[in-house]
């Protein structure tokens, strides 16, 4: 059997839609964790601070727990404010205040 004529089809130009609305929401979900945290790690800093700054301010087992984890704390705040600036470069992210 031979073929002489052979159908075309008409296929129209398909373009990706890249705007998904749930995104936006896990962005404001992710905002909110990540600004909750942020404000966590800065009162513990400032706890933490204090707390070694002022020896009549706070307990001796509230400078001890300073005294051992403020480096932990202030590499937290360092992460946590790397972690913002990179959504804030790769998403535009928006604290959502």
């Amino acid at each position: 059997m031979h073929l002489t004529h052979i159908p075309t089809v008409n296929v129209p130009e398909i373009e990706p839609d890249f705007s998904a609305p749930f995104f936006q929401g896990f962005q404001v979900i992710a905002s909110y964790i990540l600004a909750g945290a942020m404000l966590v790690v800065l009162i513990m800093l400032i706890i933490a601070g204090a707390a070694l700054a002022f020896r009549g301010l706070a307990s001796d087992r509230v400078r001890s727990w300073a005294g051992e984890n403020i480096m932990w704390i202030f590499i937290a705040a360092a992460v946590l404010g790397a972690a913002s600036g990179l959504f804030a470069w790769f998403v535009n992210f928006d604290f959502g205040f």
